[in-house]
């Protein structure tokens, strides 16, 4: 971004397991960029990690980013490092709704708190949440809290779900290695077998086509987790302004979570049921929603209260 308000540039995509630190694949992405690419002077890097030292190990590749070591490499005054939620949050708070799908009839009631969450390689959750003149982005660490089952049914799913380091949690099944999981489980308890693991993609391709039983089951009990999890951090939170899912799964199955039992999961939270019926829950439909959050952040940043390690060239 050249200057507060103008647009901002995608330069590259740049694959973890294609470079040994972050340093690298941020070369690689300003060279391809060129002349679209001046040099940087200030850097807000977004991780899949818990923002809670120096430097932070990815929760789901081998780079560690440090602040002061990027700032170092590429000499920049300002280096702010944050979880991956906290753009996506900022993003949420202009959000056009051409740029959402509604899922449930509930229209947006604006001034108050607000969810982001995502299941895609893992799950992230943020709130954002209004705080004086300011926006406070409430970063968290939602997907390694545990989840049970709610009925019979799930109860011999969870006794066939396969465990992640001896724990069943949101991460677990509401990702998208959960939702080969779920098959699995979902596979094992319907045939009486065990059932090996499938890619992700071909369990949403089966069970969007309604070629696999077993996978149509089990894109509808995903909705329904999702929606139980949706509606316990939106009364966390109290999120009556709405619950925004991005994420990579949730855009491909948005017709699942309107059809299936997402909702009524969702508001199923005596004595809060009225309260439940109100909030609003959309689908980010717009391509990488962090983009503009990150965007925001920089050209915005007063606006938004958030945490995160900021490391300042020394005077």
């Amino acid at each position: 971004m050249a200057e507060k308000g103008a647009k901002p540039t995608l330069l590259s995509h740049e694959a973890t397991a294609d470079h040994p630190d972050p340093s690298s694949a941020i070369r690689s992405s300003l060279q391809k960029g060129g002349d679209r690419a001046p040099p940087p002077r200030s850097a807000i890097l977004a991780i899949a990690g818990r923002v809670d030292g120096p430097e932070v190990q990815l929760t789901n590749a081998h780079w560690k980013v440090g602040g002061e070591r990027i700032a170092g490499d590429f000499d920049l005054t300002t280096a702010v490092v944050v979880n991956d939620y906290v753009p996506v949050a900022a993003g949420a708070a202009e959000i056009e709704p051409h740029d959402l799908t509604s899922v449930g009839p509930c229209p947006p009631i604006p001034g108050g708190a607000r969810v982001v969450l995502g299941p895609g390689t893992g799950f992230g959750a943020a709130a954002l949440v209004p705080y004086s003149a300011h926006l406070a982005i409430i970063s968290t660490e939602a997907g390694h809290t545990d989840i049970g089952p709610a009925d019979a049914f799930e109860e011999k799913v969870w006794h066939a779900l396969e465990r992640v380091e001896d724990r069943i949690t949101v991460e677990t099944v509401l990702s998208g290695p959960g939702l080969a999981r779920l098959h699995a489980a979902v596979a094992h308890v319907r045939t009486g077998q065990p059932h090996d693991k499938i890619d992700p993609a071909a369990v949403t391709e089966a069970g969007l086509a309604a070629s696999d039983p077993h996978a149509v089951e089990a894109l509808g009990l995903f909705a329904r987790l999702l929606g139980r999890v949706c509606g316990d951090l939106a009364l966390t939170f109290l999120a009556t302004s709405g619950v925004y899912i991005g994420g990579g799964i949730a855009p491909r199955i948005v017709k699942v979570l309107q059809e299936s039992g997402f909702r009524q999961a969702f508001e199923k939270k005596a004595p809060f049921v009225g309260m439940m019926k109100q909030i609003p829950t959309s689908v980010i439909t717009v391509h990488d929603p962090a983009f503009n959050g990150l965007a925001a952040l920089a050209s915005e940043g007063r606006k938004f209260v958030y945490h995160g390690q900021v490391w300042h060239r020394p005077e």
